[in-house]
């Protein structure tokens, strides 16, 4: 059974940094695609970065050189660097993977997601 496991969350203030984890179980994940996806309250869930089998990452444009998506394939595990934070970034943060190894930007062509991770910035 796959498993994706988000961790990382919390309050934080505005300026201020968080590292979100998704650790990933039940199969090997070095060929799959992995992004994460964020959703505010009374909003559609939308693009967030995403890094493909062979490390080409991209970005949506609000979170552009603020964000940084990594991998770690040994460890099955995906990685959000979140700097200089907004309160707009407040939202539930999820990981997802994909089969075909491109980072899409479109939720629906994730197979797999985690159960989400709340995070909240202050003003």
């Amino acid at each position: 059974q796959v498993q994706l496991v988000e961790s990382g969350g919390g309050l934080v203030q505005a300026g201020g940094s968080l590292r979100l984890s998704c650790a990933a179980s039940g199969r090997t994940f070095s060929s799959y695609a992995m992004g994460w996806f964020r959703q505010a309250p009374g909003k559609e869930r939308e693009f967030v970065a995403a890094i493909s089998w062979s490390y080409e990452r991209n970005y949506a444009d609000s979170v552009k050189g603020r964000f940084t998506i990594s991998r770690d394939k040994a460890k099955n595990t995906v990685y959000l660097e979140m700097n200089s934070l907004k309160p707009e970034d407040t939202a539930v943060y999820y990981c997802a993977a994909r089969v075909g190894g491109y980072g899409s930007r479109t939720p629906n062509e994730y197979e797999h997601w985690g159960q989400g991770t709340q995070v909240t910035v202050s003003s």
